[in-house]
């Protein structure tokens, strides 16, 4: 149960800014502008995160995985832990919201809600949590594993996963403390709840030793556009991270997964949906156009196929003739980045492309806000009105983009009342306009109460 948060809001653009490495392509570290070690540059971060928050963005948004290769993205080589990185970073912002990644197949629900609730207190009540179930089969080698769950397997684990943080973020209920000195009473006992879990991949007992934050829980954050993902999302999330190359195609699964709201019971607007974008702001079109291939040019055929070797297991595609049409690979990819491999797949069977071609489109796309401040903004008026979405995860086309777009792009959306010009609340939930959780058990007695009245 929930109580809503600021009804009367006015629906406006909602949005996050990534934090992974140089904005750009896997090659953009090599950029003259660019930060060349930003993963692992913690002063790169603090300065990314206070821009953000100077441009009154929602949230910083923190990726992440479990297992890596020689022929891995560069800044996944060599990159911070996010819980740690966004734990340092709540200490020099104040307002914005920080989601950080983590995984389901390969943690424990009392870790994980510890960490996050930790995070959320840290922050005064500015934390989420990205809930992924890690697509890559090379995660189990890391994690003391035989086998990496299948696809279907791992999201039915994670909507356990899921039920049993929550129930452990209810364990207190908001004015359990009392902390009376005079008394000595430090609790109030009837306001602790054990929850003694015991399901089909998941056994505990609780009650998790932190309490309730100021904006009750932590945000629920699901990343990914497969069915299943959608699925867990509609059931459980708070917010969805997704990618969709058109505004047709977005519109269509922003539709579905409100749909599915309403048949898990849940209002539409319970749950935001956040389209992930990359941007180039350029002075013309022509300028934003040669700012993209400054970019894409530094990308080698070598790194490209690299990179989308990384989506099918790390399948290595240098076996097969670069100009020859994409290989037949079968169900190769339907295990790991399932919604992406499908695009990619029929994408090149529908279009004639060869290797070389799906191999440089899926490591140099070009961005689908390119221009001028007024296009980008113009753009995303378009897919915010069209019903597209409720806001944006952003990261910069090029290394100076994210704060072209803070400087140009954020002025513009302001002075037409799509985004705020100042923080409306203190926490992560009230930034994105979704209501306060009612503690389960608290809940229960309210309820009894008004039953008897």
């Amino acid at each position: 149960m929930s109580k809503q948060s600021n009804p009367g809001r006015r629906r406006q653009i909602r949005l996050g800014a990534i934090i992974q490495g140089p904005g750009g392509n896997m090659a953009a570290w090599r950029h003259r502008d660019a930060v060349a070690d930003a993963s692992i540059n913690y002063n790169y971060c603090k300065a990314l995160a206070c821009k953000a928050e100077k441009g009154k963005f929602d949230f910083l948004f923190v990726a992440d995985g479990l297992y890596i290769n020689a022929k891995s993205i560069p800044h996944f080589l060599n990159r911070f832990e996010p819980l740690t990185l966004l734990s340092g970073l709540a200490s020099v912002t104040s307002h914005i919201g920080l989601v950080g990644t983590l995984s389901t197949s390969y943690s424990d629900p009392f870790t994980v809600a510890r960490q996050f609730s930790s995070l959320d207190h840290i922050s005064g009540g500015r934390a989420g949590w990205n809930v992924v179930t890690s697509p890559l089969e090379g995660s189990a080698k890391n994690f003391s594993r035989t086998e990496h769950p299948e696809h279907g397997k791992r999201y039915h684990i994670a909507g356990e996963f899921l039920q049993v943080t929550k129930g452990l973020w209810d364990s207190w209920e908001d004015d359990a403390f009392v902390r009376d000195k005079d008394s000595g009473v430090f609790f109030d006992p009837e306001k602790l709840h054990t929850l003694s879990h015991k399901g089909e991949y998941f056994s505990v007992e609780g009650p998790l030793n932190i309490g309730r934050s100021r904006q009750g829980r932590p945000i629920v954050f699901q990343a990914g556009a497969s069915e299943d993902g959608k699925r867990l999302a509609a059931a459980e999330a708070d917010a969805i991270y997704t990618r969709q190359e058109t505004i047709e195609l977005a519109r269509e699964f922003y539709q579905d997964v409100k749909k599915q709201l309403v048949e898990h019971g849940r209002d539409p607007d319970e749950l935001k949906l956040f389209q992930g974008i990359s941007v180039i702001v350029g002075d013309s079109k022509e300028d934003a156009e040669r700012r993209y291939w400054e970019t894409a040019e530094l990308v080698t055929i070598q790194n490209a196929i690299d990179y989308l070797g990384r989506y099918f297991e790390h399948y290595d595609f240098s076996q097969h003739d670069l100009d020859e049409p994409f290989p037949d690979i079968g169900d190769l990819g339907k295990n790991s980045f399932r919604s992406t491999t499908d695009t990619i797949k029929s994408n090149a069977r529908e279009k004639g492309l060869t290797l070389r071609q799906v191999a440089l489109e899926a490591t140099t796309p070009r961005p689908t806000f390119i221009g001028t401040a007024t296009d980008i903004a113009n753009g995303l008026e378009e897919w915010f009105g069209a019903g597209a979405t409720d806001g944006f995860i952003l990261r910069g086309g090029t290394p100076t983009a994210f704060d072209d777009f803070v400087d140009q792009v954020i002025p513009i959306l302001q002075e037409r009342g799509l985004f705020r010009r100042e923080y409306e609340g203190e926490t992560l939930r009230e930034h994105l306009g979704l209501a306060f959780p009612i503690n389960r058990y608290a809940a229960k007695v309210e309820q009894a109460v008004a039953n008897i009245g």
